[in-house]
């Protein structure tokens, strides 16, 4: 009677010391006494949020001018941040912009984009490897907004970046425009 209980006993703690065992990572082998006995070991890179592009609110007011006469001001820092952890890390950070209206918005009440001039200027700051590039360093570079430009790039390296600038635009205003408070838009995009 007692052999069986202890039997019984020796049994059970076999039981758990096998589920223990199978529990325990395994060995990466064994090797002989004066050999290199290797171990593979890894670990995860993770992706943020991708690639993002971030504006001033608005509105934004970049002054007040008579007819025939040319406003201009920055509008604010645009910042893009690259979170994609790429092996190639590049993006083209475009603009363009809308006619500027006031009132109704008849030929006389409206500023065309063909009016409405944009330069980057060089960056303000920049984070990660590569080679960042202002679409227009200075105002006589700027380019105007009828159609989708380019107002900076990073055109090589990888992982994490991000760069930001602080544009400026101008509007020649027509000599047969309308007194009033013009509203358009500039609009950011990267990819």
């Amino acid at each position: 009677m007692l052999k069986s209980r202890f039997g019984a006993l020796w049994v059970g703690v076999s039981a758990a010391m096998v589920a223990t065992a199978v529990a325990v990572p395994s060995w990466a082998g064994t090797c002989a006494p004066s050999t290199t006995c290797p171990t593979t070991v890894t670990f995860t890179v993770s992706a943020g949020d991708g690639l993002e592009i971030s504006v001033p609110d608005g509105p934004v007011s970049i002054g007040t001018g008579g007819a025939g006469s040319q406003v201009s001001d920055e509008i604010g820092t645009v910042t893009v941040v690259d979170d994609r952890a790429a092996l190639t890390a590049t993006w083209i950070a475009s603009v363009t912009a809308t006619d500027f209206t006031t009132g109704g918005g008849t030929a006389a009440e409206t500023v065309p984009n063909t009016a409405v001039r944009y330069w980057s200027g060089p960056a303000t700051s920049t984070t990660g490897t590569g080679t960042f590039v202002a679409g227009q360093l200075n105002a006589a570079s700027a380019v105007v907004l009828d159609q989708t430009r380019t107002a900076f790039s990073k055109t090589t390296g990888s992982g994490n970046n991000s760069a930001a600038w602080t544009p400026t635009v101008v509007v020649d205003i027509p000599a047969g425009a309308v007194a009033g408070l013009y509203t358009g838009t500039v609009s950011h995009s990267v990819a």
